[in-house]
């Protein structure tokens, strides 16, 4: 029987990239190493692209989705992760980056763009903050609240609904101990969060293999 080659698409902020991770490069490099492992022990090939931008907010998402997708179209099917709201939700000199209303518009006009390739698409939820940091200026600038974290999670759980999409739940999982889970700027997770995020995340990708 033929071997599938599939591709994996993850399209994020840093906390898709990576950042902060020396150990093991996060999560989606957990998964593209396991995925390697797994096709060299006879499945099938599933490559994996991080495509995750530090910084990065929906509107970014929507500029280059169709070019990133285009440029990456694997025959046997692609699969798409979505992972963005934390840049959104965050307010920068008194002005939130990415308001609500907006935030659905860009991640639905995302979605529709990615259903051109791919019928697999996961929406990923967006981490709670260390309660540290919670409503106090980062070293970017930036002021992020839990609250707000919830109200951006609710309207990228609902488009899942809505569009019959994957949802996959990491805020659940990190709050109850989000404090040893995240780094010290208390909005990226640190190797044990990266770690847990994959664990989350190998069974999804095992359907695939």
């Amino acid at each position: 029987m033929k071997k599938k080659m599939m591709y994996g698409l993850f399209f994020g902020d840093s906390i898709t990239y990576g950042e902060y991770d020396g150990v093991f490069g996060g999560w989606v490099d957990i998964l593209k190493r396991y995925a390697l492992q797994q096709y060299s022990e006879g499945g099938n090939e599933l490559i994996l692209f991080n495509l995750g931008i530090g910084g990065e907010t929906s509107e970014g998402l929507v500029k280059r989705i169709q070019n990133e997708m285009t440029a990456r179209n694997a025959e046997d099917g692609n699969i798409v992760f979505i992972g963005y709201g934390a840049n959104d939700l965050a307010v920068k000199d008194q002005k939130q980056m990415v308001n609500p209303e907006q935030f659905k518009v860009n991640i639905e006009k995302a979605i529709l763009l990615a259903l051109n390739f791919s019928k697999e698409i996961y929406l990923v939820s967006i981490l709670p903050i260390s309660e540290e940091i919670a409503g106090k200026i980062s070293a970017t600038g930036k002021v992020r609240t839990n609250e707000e974290v919830l109200v951006y999670n609710q309207i990228l759980k609902g488009i899942a609904i809505e569009n019959s999409l994957n949802y996959i739940d990491f805020h659940s999982a990190f709050l109850e101990d989000k404090e040893i889970l995240l780094s010290k700027d208390g909005v990226h997770p640190n190797e044990k969060g990266y770690g847990m995020m994959a664990e989350i995340a190998i069974p999804i990708i095992e359907k695939y293999l």
